[in-house]
């Protein structure tokens, strides 16, 4: 309570609060793989590759914020050789280089062309794409708040069913919130020819609980 006084009579409630809506942003790892006989050629084309595709999502009007890169690897390659007598081993082969670039787009209706055309600039890589929401913290709190009035509205019913008034809050505590994003697996970027890449954005669902302590005024 207000004055730090006990609750000697009191009823303990959970609220919940639930709620369904569409994804306001699509988040999307396009990479490429690239072999060369040096570290330097096999960087070099993977880098250029990505650079391509970073324009393509320029062009599509993304702002600079929602393109970044995401990971780059360099490591040397091998290749399986089987030997007369059916012996196997490994043989240095080059190099293999791989960069990938983020992609964050608002509106989910272009993704699918957005991926075909970095399909054909050269990406051979979709790592996976990720859904969520721009303002997460809104979302939890609009949560938080429907929750805490369902706890409310339930301590208010049972206090009438025991012929008692509700009184004022006395303890508060938030248990779990928030809408989570959800992501697709990973994929290799394999396609027919100019078909945009079918993606469907589903809905993200988000939760919260609420516990609260009110005291009873007879």
């Amino acid at each position: 309570m207000a004055d730090g006084a006990p609750c000697p009579r009191y009823v303990s409630v959970t609220g919940h609060a639930a709620s369904t809506q569409a994804p306001d942003f699509a988040e999307v790892a396009v990479g490429v793989e690239a072999k060369g006989a040096t570290a330097g050629a096999a960087l070099d084309a993977a880098s250029k590759a990505v650079a391509g595709i970073a324009a393509l999502a320029r062009e599509a009007g993304l702002p600079p914020a929602d393109i970044g890169t995401a990971a780059v690897t360099l490591r040397p390659a091998t290749r399986t050789v089987t030997r007369p007598g059916g012996g196997i081993t490994e043989e240095p082969d080059g190099y293999a280089a791989g960069n990938v670039v983020r992609l964050r787009l608002s509106d989910m209706g272009r993704l699918g062309d957005l991926l075909r055309r970095t399909l054909d600039s050269g990406a051979n890589r979709i790592d996976g794409i990720t859904f969520g929401l721009r303002d997460p913290d809104g979302a939890t709190a609009a949560l938080q708040v429907a929750a805490a009035r369902d706890a409310r509205a339930r301590a208010a019913t049972l206090a009438e069913a025991v012929g008692a008034k509700l009184g004022p809050l006395c303890t508060l505590t938030a248990l779990e919130a928030g809408p989570a994003p959800f992501a697709m697996r990973a994929m290799a970027a394999a396609a027919p020819k100019a078909r945009p890449v079918p993606v469907e954005a589903g809905t993200i669902e988000g939760a919260a609980s609420v516990t609260a302590v009110f005291a009873l005024d007879p």
